[in-house]
């Protein structure tokens, strides 16, 4: 059925670029198709996203990579997580042992994955670092306390955005169909926050949230920590974007690299499954940057950290998953890869009411 589907009009569509004629022919499937309209709920928007994304009547992600960005922070320091920095590393290398929760929901999506250092602190066990899905991006090892001074230099930044550009040019390079994002950095849900707060201008209280557990005075001092940045860095160069300005002020190195795969992913009109929280904080990143960018965003899930529903509201995204899950590391995305996967499959394959002699729905 996917090839008679192809040649009776995706081709001729894809050719000419007709974005509107796309939309109504994937309306007008989705419609024949042997179910009540809109019955399928998200699965038929997302599915129709896909298509207008592959610019194709009939969309495939059916090969699929994780990106695991990892970075250590140095407002970790600064008593705003439960955890100390060192689990950061630790977390890297249960990555590329294939233990972590990442791991297995890879091998159940069927999904590869691939762990970038950005900039984590300590070094690394010399034979995990020999792991082909290992790359070393590090910019430095771990950002400085932005309770001092900016977490990290242009440079820094550029480089980070970089690795994250570079991810992409693999992807496509592999045939990666669909690519999904996510983080490991003890103490990045206050960058998070931190930037959710100065670009949606939002008060530090609605987005800073217990992250790792902290007990109430660790979320004081966090809500704290994130109002000093916000007083301390209000003044950007003149000459630089806002959003560059506080990615550079108070992100971190894993947060600007997956603001650059979006961005590089953008530009190639490849699908990306953002995780949670600090994923959204670089989809934000992206979109400040660069207005559109959102459109091949693919929300996951909505954390249970503080503020995330309200973030994605500010932003106008929906997520795909609500399962009360706060762990990051692309938990999230991994799995809403399976449930994209069955949104393209149906509109590919799904019978019509004409093809399966199914009457439709009668006039009455």
């Amino acid at each position: 059925m996917q090839n008679s589907l192809e040649s009776g009009g995706s081709a001729a569509l894809r050719a000419a670029g007709d974005r509107a004629s796309l939309q109504r022919a994937v309306a007008d499937r989705l419609r024949s198709q042997t179910k009540p309209p809109g019955s399928l709920g998200q699965l038929e928007s997302l599915g129709e996203r896909l298509a207008l994304l592959q610019n194709t009547l009939t969309p495939r992600v059916e090969i699929s990579r994780i990106c695991v960005f990892a970075g250590s922070h140095g407002i970790a320091n600064s008593g705003v997580s439960a955890y100390p920095s060192l689990v950061t590393l630790q977390m890297v290398a249960n990555f590329l042992a294939g233990g972590a929760a990442v791991c297995v929901l890879a091998r159940d999506a069927g999904a590869s994955l691939h762990v970038i250092d950005t900039g984590v602190e300590g070094t690394l066990d010399p034979q995990l670092a020999l792991n082909p899905a290992f790359f070393s991006r590090s910019q430095r090892q771990g950002t400085r306390s932005f309770l001092e001074e900016c977490a990290m230099t242009p440079a820094e930044c550029d480089g980070a955005m970089a690795a994250g550009a570079e991810q992409v040019k693999l992807a496509l390079k592999d045939g990666i169909e669909i690519l999904a994002i996510g983080e490991m950095g003890i103490g990045n849900t206050t960058s998070a926050a931190a930037l959710f707060a100065a670009l949606l201008d939002l008060p530090p209280a609605q987005v800073v949230g217990r992250g790792t557990g902290i007990d109430t005075s660790g979320l004081q001092r966090k809500q704290r920590a994130v109002a000093t940045a916000l007083a301390k860095h209000a003044h950007p160069r003149p000459d630089t974007q806002p959003a560059r300005h506080w990615l550079e002020a108070v992100g971190g190195y894993e947060i600007a690299a997956m603001a650059g795969a979006i961005l590089a992913a953008h530009e190639a009109h490849l699908p990306v499954v953002v995780d949670g929280f600090i994923s959204t904080a670089a989809a934000l990143v992206a979109h400040s940057l660069r207005p559109g960018s959102l459109d091949v965003c693919f929300f996951s899930h909505q954390s249970d950290e503080q503020g995330h529903r309200l973030v994605l509201e500010q932003m106008g995204v929906s997520a795909i998953l609500s399962l009360g899950m706060r762990l990051g590391e692309a938990s999230g995305a991994a799995l809403a890869l399976p449930i994209l996967r069955a949104s393209a499959r149906l509109l590919c394959e799904m019978a019509t009411f004409e093809s399966a002699g199914v009457s439709g729905p009668s006039d009455a």
